[in-house]
């Protein structure tokens, strides 16, 4: 949508400038380039002045903010276009048309959150993050208002803390939460073993558990150096309700879900597979 606005306004600009200034229609794209990069190059300064009034010192809100979460939805948009993704959805009317869940999914690179916060567009979805991206330029602003939650893998006693705290923003239907229960990302584009606190979550909140698979994000950047097109499929491989894992303890929910992971991705994304071959 970004993007296309930028262009729409770029062609109207260079036929405007050209009509104006008497010039040949042959300077038309050489004044559609310049006034795309300067209107691309004023987009992404706005971004950057939004994102200049976050404080990340500051203690971070108990709401989610629409603003901030409308304005990177947009920019997401405009990036899974500008790298050249198509997201393919399956399963997706099995999602819950209301009230709050947890998303798990496997996690294979960095552009994994993004494809999910989109495709789950609408439904004020925020993740649990690794510490270090409170590092990441401008992303890290966006997590801090979209009630992220960074956790460090290290130290049991936060993650805890980071557990109790989503617990919190469900019940009080501030935001669903998504995981990726592996805790990493994969370097091997298998499924390796889930830490199961992680459902905890949805145990304690009582709330739905979506679970989702994704595909080829990791071939993205490679792609995109060869001007190829990734196609990345996302399936919702189906929706625990409470009462399907009632009474379960977090490690078989845990190999529940790993199953039905493994079910959608197939037994190669098993690493015992490779292991046994």
């Amino acid at each position: 949508m970004l993007l296309k606005g930028i262009a729409a306004g770029s062609v109207i600009l260079s036929v405007i400038l050209c009509l104006c200034l008497g010039w040949s229609l042959w300077w038309l794209p050489l004044v559609f380039l310049g006034w795309y990069v300067v209107l691309f190059l004023l987009a992404f300064a706005y971004l950057c002045i939004v994102c200049g009034r976050v404080n990340l010192n500051e203690p971070q809100a108990e709401h989610d903010d629409p603003f901030y979460r409308r304005v990177m939805d947009v920019y997401i948009e405009a990036l899974i276009s500008l790298v050249r993704v198509k997201i393919h959805k399956e399963g997706f009317e099995k999602a819950p048309k209301d009230g709050r869940f947890l998303l798990v999914c496997n996690h294979l690179f960095v552009a994994d959150p993004g494809i999910l916060l989109n495709v789950f567009r609408g439904q004020q979805l925020g993740f649990i993050t690794k510490k270090e991206n409170m590092n990441l330029f401008i992303i890290n602003k966006f997590q801090h208002k979209i009630l992220c939650q960074p956790i460090d893998r290290e130290d049991d006693r936060q993650a805890l803390k980071v557990i109790l705290k989503c617990i919190q923003l469900i019940r009080n239907d501030e935001v669903s939460v998504g995981v990726f229960p592996e805790g990493y990302t994969s370097k091997d584009g298998k499924l390796h073993h889930f830490r199961s606190g992680v459902f905890k979550i949805a145990q304690k909140a009582k709330v739905p558990i979506v679970v989702c698979t994704i595909q080829n994000t990791r071939d993205i950047f490679r792609n995109l150096a060869h001007f190829k097109r990734t196609h990345v499929p996302v399936h919702l491989v189906g929706v625990l309700q409470p009462e399907d894992y009632q009474g379960m303890s977090t490690v078989d929910l845990g190999n529940k879900v790993y199953e039905m992971m493994i079910g959608d991705l197939g037994e190669d994304f098993r690493p015992e597979a490779a292991e046994n071959t």
